[in-house]
Parts: C-alpha cells; sequence; structure tokens
C-alpha cells in the first residue's frame, strides 16, 4: 500500500481540496500533516493565530469522523518532512501552491530534496495564466479581470471525501489553546453556512449594501478564505449559480459586484506572484520619495480610534474588537493615515497584519498600496476620502459610529460625524464633551489633503 502526506498550509478543509484528492487518487493511506512553522509566531499576530489554530482543531474532528486525524508538528518544515516520511515510509508529499516570497521559497528549497508535488487550490486560476498575450503579468485590474473571466471556468467542485483508511499512529504536538477571535468561529461547517447564508438574500444586494458600515452586506468569509477553509472555487461557484437563479438585474448585479471581488482577490496574489518586491516597497517608483511624517503621537491616535474623526475611530475600534473590519472601513482608515496624517502606508500595513484574522499579505498589501495610491492598478494620488463626508454616505444614521464609539451614543445624527461642531452647551446635554470625553479632530482635513497633495506631487517628480 502506498503512503502520501498531505501537508496542510492554507487548506483547511476536507471539501474540494485539490491536495487532498491528488494523495487520495495516487496513495492508499494518507496522513494529515501541519507543521506549526517557527516563522508563523516570530510576527506576533494573535486574531489570525487564535483562528488558524481553531480552524485545525476544527478540521482534527471532521477528519476523525472520517476515520482519520491530524498530524501536528513544529519546526522547519525542511526539516519536519524528511521526519515523518522516514517514520512512515510515504513516498509522496501534496500541498496547495502559495504564492508568498516566504511560501515559493520554502516550496523550493523542500522540493530540492523531497517529493514535493505543488496543486492549484488558493486561487481558481493560476497567477501564471492571467497574463498578456505575451505573456507579461497585468498592472491593471480590468484587463487581469477581463482575461480571467474569458478563462475556462470551472463547472464543479469535489464533495468531500466519504470515509479516510487511518494513517499510522504519529507523534503529534497538542495544538496551542489560544482561544477564537470573537465573532468567526473556526471551520469548514461554519464557512459553509456563512456563505450559504449570504447566497440566500445579501449577495442579490450587494452591489447596494457592500458599502454600508451600518449593515451585514458583506459575506464575512475573508477569514475563512484565508485560511482555506472554504475554497475560492466553492465561493467563485456559489456566486455564478445565485446570479443564474435570478432575472432581476440589481441582484444580478450583486452577483457579479461579488464576483468581481473574489477576482480582485486572485488579482493582488498575481501581483505578489509576479511583483514579490511590493512586500517591501511601492510598486511605482515615482512615490518611494515621499516625505512621510515621523509622527508617533498621531499613529499612536490612529491605532487606538482617537482621531476626532467618528466613523475613522469606529472603524479602528471594530478592529481592535474583532480582529476584523468592513472593506469599506479599510479605505477610509488607510486614506486617513496616509492622506490626513501624511505618515507612510506600511506603518498601517503593519497594524492590520499584526490584528486582522483575515490578514492575508497579498490582499493587504494591494489594498493599502490600492489606497495610497502608489500601487499596480491604485485610486490616483489625488484621490483622498473625506473622512466626514465617508461616514455621512456609508453610516447615514450613525447606528455603526453609536455602536463602536460609545461616548458619542447620545449625539445627535444631525452632528454625529462632525460632533466637535456641537455648542458647549449641547455636549453638556449629551454627555461628550470634546477635548476631554471624546478628542477634537487631530487635523484639519482640508489643510491636510492640501499637504499631502504637495508632498505626492515633490515625489513624483523626483521619481
Amino acid at each position: 500500500m502506498t503512503t502520501g502526506i498531505w501537508w496542510i498550509r492554507r487548506d483547511l478543509r476536507l471539501a474540494d481540496n485539490p491536495a487532498l484528492q491528488r494523495a487520495l487518487q495516487e496513495c492508499d493511506i494518507v496522513i494529515p500533516l501541519f507543521i506549526l512553522d517557527p516563522a508563523l509566531p516570530a510576527s506576533p499576530a494573535p486574531n489570525r493565530q487564535a483562528f488558524l489554530y481553531a480552524g485545525l482543531r476544527s478540521l482534527d474532528a471532521d477528519l476523525r469522523e472520517l476515520g482519520s486525524c491530524l498530524t501536528v508538528r513544529s519546526g522547519n518544515p525542511a526539516d519536519i518532512l524528511p521526519q515523518v516520511l522516514a517514520e512512515t515510509g510515504a513516498e509522496k508529499i501534496f500541498a496547495e501552491e502559495d504564492y508568498s516570497p516566504y511560501a515559493i521559497q520554502r516550496d523550493q528549497k523542500v522540493s530540492q530534496t523531497l517529493p514535493l508535488q505543488l496543486v492549484l487550490g488558493v486561487t481558481v486560476h493560476h497567477p501564471g495564466m492571467v497574463v498578456k498575450p505575451d505573456g507579461s503579468p497585468f498592472r491593471v485590474f480590468t484587463a487581469f479581470s477581463r482575461t480571467w473571466k474569458a478563462l475556462p471556468q470551472p463547472v464543479s467542485s469535489e464533495p468531500k471525501p466519504g470515509k479516510l483508511n487511518p494513517p499510522p499512529k504519529l507523534a503529534s504536538e497538542p495544538i496551542p489553546g489560544l482561544p477564537e477571535p470573537p465573532g468567526f468561529p473556526a471551520g469548514e461547517k461554519e464557512a459553509h453556512f456563512r456563505l450559504e447564508k449570504f447566497l440566500e438574500q445579501p449577495v442579490y444586494e450587494y452591489a447596494n449594501d457592500r458599502n454600508r458600515l451600518d449593515l451585514d452586506g458583506t459575506s464575512t468569509l475573508s477569514p475563512y478564505l484565508r485560511f482555506g477553509m472554504i475554497s475560492a472555487r466553492q465561493a467563485f461557484l456559489s456566486a455564478t449559480k445565485a446570479r443564474a437563479n435570478t432575472s432581476n438585474p440589481a441582484a444580478t448585479q450583486g452577483c457579479e459586484t461579488w464576483i468581481n471581488e473574489l477576482i480582485w482577490r486572485e488579482f493582488y496574489n498575481a501581483i505578489l506572484y509576479h511583483f514579490p518586491f511590493v512586500l517591501k516597497t511601492t510598486y511605482s517608483p515615482s512615490f518611494r520619495n515621499i516625505p512621510w511624517r515621523e509622527a508617533p503621537d498621531d499613529l499612536h491616535a490612529w491605532k487606538m480610534g482617537m482621531t476626532g474623526y467618528p466613523v475613522v475611530d469606529a472603524c479602528m475600534r471594530q478592529l481592535a474588537g474583532l480582529g476584523w473590519m468592513h472593506n469599506r472601513g479599510r479605505m477610509v482608515v488607510a486614506s486617513f493615515l496616509v492622506k490626513d496624517l501624511l505618515i507612510n502606508w506600511q506603518e498601517g500595513e503593519r497594524w492590520f497584519m499584526k490584528h486582522l484574522v483575515d490578514g492575508d499579505p497579498a490582499a493587504n498589501n494591494g489594498g493599502w498600496q490600492w489606497t495610497a495610491g502608489v500601487g499596480t492598478d491604485a485610486a490616483p494620488y489625488f484621490r483622498v476620502f473625506n473622512p466626514t463626508t465617508q461616514g455621512e454616505k456609508f453610516d447615514p444614521e450613525g447606528r455603526f459610529i453609536r455602536k463602536w464609539v460609545p461616548e458619542l451614543e447620545r449625539v445627535p445624527t444631525s452632528f454625529i460625524h462632525h460632533p466637535a461642531s456641537m455648542t458647549l452647551e449641547m455636549q453638556k446635554e449629551v454627555g461628550v464633551i470634546i477635548g476631554r470625553d471624546y478628542p477634537a479632530p487631530m487635523v484639519d482635513h482640508h489643510i491636510a489633503k492640501e499637504r499631502t497633495l504637495a508632498a505626492f506631487k515633490a515625489s513624483s517628480r523626483i521619481g
């Protein structure tokens, strides 16, 4: 009987798992193995690591229902994998290909001496397949999306195995017991529950509701896609099925918009795959000389949600409370840090990666460079979000603000987005004195905007 190792990295699921499927096709016995790589906790991200560990416990329970179990080891994969091969007599190793610089380097090192087979699974289409006719990568999303959609699309996904042959008994380390992040139960079952709930109705209203901070208009699937508790292919196929089930133009547009969000995920993976240097610097050379401000107090106020701009503060406190932030909120707070405070976008990128349960190098970096206006397909650098009008537009009644900034709970809706404009008498009446109970705006947006535009223009001339 042949034995193979299913090396689990960011594919914590049994259904529609190409690495597991390939292992089952070629081997009689499959050993599910997760390696706690010391590179993981080297950059502390408690929310994400807790979610991962909870996902591993859930996967182990699912495996046991099928007659198998998860083996956990800690150490450098290049050291651990040979040990497990020797212990079990396994002949092959199967894993999903990943596209971060670290993952590529790790897998290349392992492949030099071990029988590693990498399969497509993190994305629907391999980044190397979505390219221009001359083979060069796309730098603009619209063209990337057009080519992505023109490729042969999947028509089905694979169900989970009915049963698995028991693996040999191996020493396995305990999974760290950190509590799950609030609001995000880990595991494949929860991922499918969220997807099904989203497809019942919210997907059809997604085009209109996805930017509303005060509504549950998004799928909240990003952490589950991040760790492969559901596959990108499953999400895409579900969206296309939902689109086929409606003839309503607005509902169809909702499905199309969500599909485009899935393609944005693929686009950012492709950017990282083709241009790995973006993790260290801006994609655009023209903006590598911006005279960023060294302003630790301002940066701290932004991190703590104490800027004096309610929608910014609510979003930053949502991040602190949930380890997650609405995508519109991510753009708003990123714009504020970069365009209002003139603080390096990389400070925000690091803060997000430290706290986000769905923190993904490709998407996080792509999002920050887009908002900062320094990336591939980026918002123009002169596009600056007004944090007050963003709140008025996407949290019109202030419900989101009142939830996350409770000191403003009694502020009337007419002042909720600019409480500093209340008279002192009104401040006393609603129980929030600006400058004491809640900060005054730390910058004048209009003045800050001009400062930023001047800095970007100067950098573009130097570049």
